[in-house]
Formats: structure tokens, C-alpha cells, sequence
């Protein structure tokens, strides 16, 4: 017997390899394999791209801290922008009173009079206000600060009122010497408004939420927003919150108008009502009708001085200042976000702003 296969016979499996013959013009190059190498170089290629980004990244970051620390060190102080032409030798300044009074506001204008106190060369201050006033201890802390400036210093200040000086903005504006009003200004609103939210039927009625106050006495809680307020509680929030503030805000204009309006003149348009530019002319509440340059005019006169560079305050550009504000425009719902939403705000403020 013949033990040796033939190459033709099929094998243990049945299958053997044929030969093919080559196909002229076609390629016959062998099996394509990969390089050991260079899967590990491509890993490395991607560690090292990362390690460059996240070096950049690292070096932007400290970038963005001494930047935030170098300029919001920086941004209580104010740069000094001319909007007139004039010698630098005399100087009159332009402080704006602008939007609702609040907290941040009068600190805006304390930190302009503190640098006009420290610049020799002006003669004096020109209050721009526009706004339809705020809260009442913002609004009487800037009135203070422009008494107090004029009392120290004795440089003239003129008030300017531009597009709305309602209420606070107007409270503001008689601690001038002088008030100029433009032709289409609102002004007036002379009185105290109040006003919070009483949620008892929403929650109560509609959600199921019943609020329990515990309290050392009856008057604790007055107001409350967990129920509707009884005659006995407003007659004592009246008696307490707005007829002292109301009173105030009469006595300040007497005084400030000393020598056009008498205190029951103060009282007779002290009802809350405005009153354009020129109706406030008629009734005393302002000295005249103008614009900037009037106002401007004003000043130089009360200085005795005819020429003078104008300028106002502005402060500069502030990262910190700038992540705080985006940070502050987000919506927070905490304890005190909801403390802020259900307290009574007593302002002097025109409501229909």
C-alpha cells in the first residue's frame, strides 16, 4: 500500500489549499500587517495633546485670578471721563443719581463725593438724577452725604433732573442748592408707599399648606404674608411705618425749598401725585427748566468762575465686578431670597414705574 496522500486528496478535515494561478496584472503583494509601534504612538500623541491643553487651561486659570484680584482691587476706584472742554484749573463734577435707589447706589455717590473732596480744582457738583426713587434709608443716606458735602466744602450743587426725579429721586435732589429740570421731566410723587404679598388663600385653599407661627406677642409677625391683614394691623403699620417716613419726607422738602415753599405748601402737594416740569416750576418744587448746559451755566454762576472743564466718574471695568453681577442675576431660591420676597418694603418710590 501507498501510505503517502497525494497533494490532490482531501485531508483530515476534508479541505486542503488550492494553487491558484496569478492573474497577469494583478497584484499579488501578501498579507497586510500592522506595526507594533504605532498603536503606542498614537496613545502617547493623545497624552501629550492633553498635557499641552491642560497647561493652557492652567495657565488661563492663573491669568483669571491675578486678574480678578489686580482689577477688582482696582474697582472702587473711578476714572475721570470729560464730557465738556475746559480748564483743568476749574472743574465742575457730575454725579449721577440713576435708576432705583438702593444700597449700592448710595455707595456709588459717597465714593464720588469723596473724590471730588479730594480734587482741588473743582468748583462744583451737578446731581444728575433720574430715577423714580427707592428705598428710604438709601435715599436719605445720599441726601445727607450732598448736605454734608455742601456744608463742608461750601461749593455750589445744582440738582438736574433728567427723564423722571420722583419721590426718593426727588427727596435727593432738595439737598441741592438749586433744581433744573429738563422740559419733559417728571417730578413730584411727594409720599410713602408700601406694599407686600399675603399668600394665606394659596397656600392654604389651594395647596394644603397650613403655616403655624409661633410668637412672644400679637404684634410679632405684623405684616404677615400667611394672612389677611385686620384693620387693627394696618392702622398700626400706618401709625408706625408710614406716617414717620411721610412726615420726614415733608419736613426734608420744607427745608430744602426754605424760602419758596412753607411746610403747608410741602403738605398741600405732598399727596403723591407727579407733576411735569413745568407744573413743578409753577408750584416751586424746582427753580427752572433747562438742560445740562443750563445747568452747567448755573454752576459757573454760583462758583462765580466762566469757564470750567466738565466731568463725571466712571468706574472701570472689573472681572470681579462682573462674575458677582452675572452671579447675583441668577436666581436664588433661599431662606433669604424668600425672606426678601415676604417683607414689606416701605419705600419712597413713584409704584408706577
Amino acid at each position: 500500500m501507498d501510505f503517502e496522500k497525494s497533494s490532490n486528496s482531501p485531508g483530515p478535515e476534508g479541505l486542503q489549499p488550492q494553487q491558484t494561478t496569478p492573474i497577469p496584472g494583478l497584484s499579488t503583494a501578501g498579507p497586510v500587517t500592522t506595526r507594533k509601534g504605532a498603536g503606542w504612538r498614537i496613545f502617547w500623541g493623545i497624552i501629550t495633546a492633553l498635557s499641552v491643553m491642560a497647561n493652557i487651561a492652567l495657565v488661563l486659570m492663573l491669568i483669571g485670578v491675578v486678574t480678578v484680584f489686580a482689577v477688582g482691587r482696582s474697582g472702587s476706584m473711578l476714572s475721570e471721563e470729560i464730557i465738556r472742554e475746559g480748564p483743568a484749573r476749574a472743574k465742575i463734577a457730575v454725579i449721577a443719581v440713576e435708576g432705583i435707589i438702593y444700597g449700592e447706589l448710595s455707595k456709588d455717590v459717597y465714593q464720588q463725593l469723596e473724590k471730588v473732596r479730594q480734587d482741588r480744582h473743582i468748583k462744583g457738583v451737578i446731581i444728575r438724577v433720574s430715577s423714580p426713587g427707592g428705598l428710604i434709608s438709601s435715599s436719605d443716606q445720599i441726601y445727607k452725604e450732598i448736605l454734608k458735602y455742601r456744608q463742608q466744602e461750601g461749593k455750589p450743587v445744582v440738582a438736574f433732573m433728567q427723564d423722571i426725579a420722583t419721590s426718593g429721586g426727588y427727596y435727593t435732589s432738595v439737598a441741592c442748592d438749586k433744581i433744573i429740570a429738563e422740559p419733559t421731566a417728571l417730578t413730584g410723587s411727594i409720599g410713602v408707599i408700601m406694599g407686600y404679598f399675603v399668600f394665606q388663600e394659596l397656600l392654604e385653599n389651594k395647596l394644603g399648606i397650613l403655616p403655624v407661627t409661633i410668637k412672644s406677642g400679637k404684634k410679632k409677625d405684623w405684616p404677615s404674608s400667611f394672612q389677611v391683614p385686620t384693620e387693627e394691623q394696618l392702622q398700626y403699620l400706618e401709625n408706625k411705618l408710614i406716617t414717620p417716613a411721610y412726615e420726614r419726607f415733608v419736613q426734608v422738602v420744607a427745608d430744602g425749598r426754605k424760602g419758596s415753599l412753607t411746610l403747608d405748601d410741602v403738605k398741600r402737594l405732598a399727596d403723591g401725585g407727579i407733576l411735569g416740569a413745568q407744573e413743578a416750576l409753577n408750584e416751586k418744587l424746582i427753580d427752572e427748566i433747562g438742560y445740562l448746559d443750563d445747568a452747567i451755566g448755573l454752576v459757573k454762576s454760583l462758583a462765580g468762575i466762566k469757564e470750567a472743564r466738565v466731568v463725571e466718574y466712571r468706574k472701570p471695568f472689573s472681572l470681579a465686578s462682573f462674575l458677582s453681577y452675572r452671579a447675583k442675576s441668577v436666581l436664588k431660591i433661599d431662606r433669604t431670597t424668600l425672606y426678601e420676597l415676604s417683607t414689606p418694603q416701605v419705600l419712597y418710590l413713584w409704584s408706577a414705574y
